[in-house]
């Protein structure tokens, strides 16, 4: 029994190295990354610096992979599955949004932000969240704000110089009651799809135009089969870097806080980027064809969204308010 002893501490030793082991890689984890764009492009650029970011960090003890492209599917599916965890984080466009989260609808009214840099005052303080408060309760964890610009119509028939102009035009927009609202507003016909469908759609005749940011109407080719692009401004929709909840939660809150910085730098780093990538693409779409229309007086259009407004707030009376505390921001 005595000459037992040492082997006896031998093994429990080798077997406290092997718990250490397993336990460290356990904790180990590889998370998946949801993005609709290209590499390259702002947004793929600060998510995949954000990805680099939390890997270096943890010392490898989080990595985070970022899929382009949408290869893991179109945003709304890849919304209901970072809530459900079947992925772990993505940047989203907070358009999709509203069929899970209610209040987030409010951002896509047309006109409820009076330019880009309001938008940024609004959801990087006290607003910003109250809305990241109610997306969390729906399983998606919000750390920062991305933007995409401000929305605009293009199509291949002709300039839109009035709503007037909009009559009658299949125009695509993404899958929001709103939007859809919005384009019936000016006598148009919206047709909710995949951005990856328009190209096509637009060369077939499914689709008069569409609208969208610069960046996009370059990425996506669009201007080489819908050349008149109008400034209408309609719609500046923030953007959200989430985590899925479940995953989130599995974090101890040292990681958490790692995390939550990157997504803050990668925050400042889309925005820069975003600005001279907007700029860019405005030129290169000029130089592809594009004709580009300045509108200098939006209030008709404005005007024309009343019965957009009016339907809303039947729908959701207690979310006027909500527009008017972003209104009062400046």
């Amino acid at each position: 029994m005595i000459i037992a002893k040492p082997l006896l501490r031998t093994t429990a030793l080798a077997a406290a190295v092997f718990c250490l082991a397993a336990t460290s890689s356990a904790f180990a984890k590889n998370w998946r990354g949801w993005n609709i764009h290209a590499p390259g492009y702002a947004n793929t650029v600060a998510l995949e610096d954000f990805a680099k970011a939390v890997g270096e960090k943890t010392n490898g003890e989080l990595t985070l992979k970022v899929y382009n492209n949408a290869v893991l599917g179109d945003q709304p599916d890849a919304i209901e599955q970072t809530r459900n965890g079947a992925l772990d984080f993505g940047n989203f466009n907070l358009g999709p949004m509203g069929p899970v989260v209610p209040i987030t609808n409010v951002l896509s009214l047309p006109f409820v932000f009076s330019s880009e840099e309001q938008m940024h005052h609004v959801m990087d303080g006290k607003i910003g969240k109250e809305f990241a408060d109610a997306i969390e309760k729906k399983g998606l964890v919000v750390l920062s704000w991305f933007d995409s610009g401000a929305r605009s119509m293009f199509n291949d028939k002709h300039p839109i110089k009035a709503p007037a102009d909009v009559k009658g035009l299949k125009i695509r927009v993404m899958d929001n009651q709103l939007y859809v609202d919005m384009i019936d507003a000016m006598g148009g016909n919206a047709t909710p799809m995949p951005m990856g469908s328009i190209y096509q759609s637009l060369t077939t005749g499914v689709l008069d135009g569409a609208e969208n940011n610069y960046p996009s109407y370059t990425e996506f080719n669009l201007y080489q089969v819908a050349k008149y692009y109008s400034t209408t401004d309609h719609l500046i929709i923030p953007e959200c870097l989430c985590i899925a909840k479940k995953s989130w939660d599995a974090l101890d809150p040292k990681t958490q806080g790692i995390v939550r910085q990157a997504a803050l730098d990668a925050q400042t780093e889309q925005r820069e980027l975003w600005a001279k990538a907007s700029d860019k693409a405005k030129q290169d779409a000029v130089k592809g064809g594009a004709k580009i229309n300045e509108i200098k007086d939006l209030t008709p259009f404005q005007d024309a969204m009343k019965p957009v407004y009016a339907k809303f707030y039947k729908k959701f009376p207690d979310l006027q308010k909500v527009v008017e505390e972003i209104r009062a921001v400046k």
